[in-house]
């Protein structure tokens, strides 16, 4: 058993339940703004329930603590991965310039550090 799969598991479980529970108290009036809301847009009630719903979801996700307040190692190491992989793959390797030490710091040489191109 992973304890930070089962605290990351913990957290949406919460989520769900908050979500389930708000549905619960209010769902006359959730009903009342998709009726309303199929009123207004000219589209069914079946249509639009789902549009409430992600709302509400991330209206309760809103109100928990960020990411980086509650995540755990493994969650990070996926999130790094996760974002690693949403850069493109196909863009050209940069110059052995671009990536030396002399390109990092500026350069005062001649005073021109502005303008210097390699």
């Amino acid at each position: 058993m992973n304890p930070d799969t089962d605290e990351g598991d913990a957290q949406k479980t919460l989520i769900y339940q908050h979500l389930q529970n708000l549905q619960e108290r209010h769902q006359d009036e959730l009903e009342n703004i998709v009726r309303l809301l199929a009123s207004i847009t000219n589209i069914s009630p079946e249509q639009v329930k789902p549009y409430i719903d992600t709302l509400l979801r991330q209206l309760v996700k809103q109100s928990e603590r960020p990411f980086h307040e509650t995540a755990t190692a493994s969650e990070w190491v996926t999130a790094f991965w996760e974002w690693a992989a949403s850069h493109r793959h196909d863009a050209p390797p940069l110059s052995d310039y671009a990536v030396s030490r002399e390109s990092m710091y500026l350069s005062y040489n001649n005073g021109d550090w502005l303008n210097k191109t390699q």
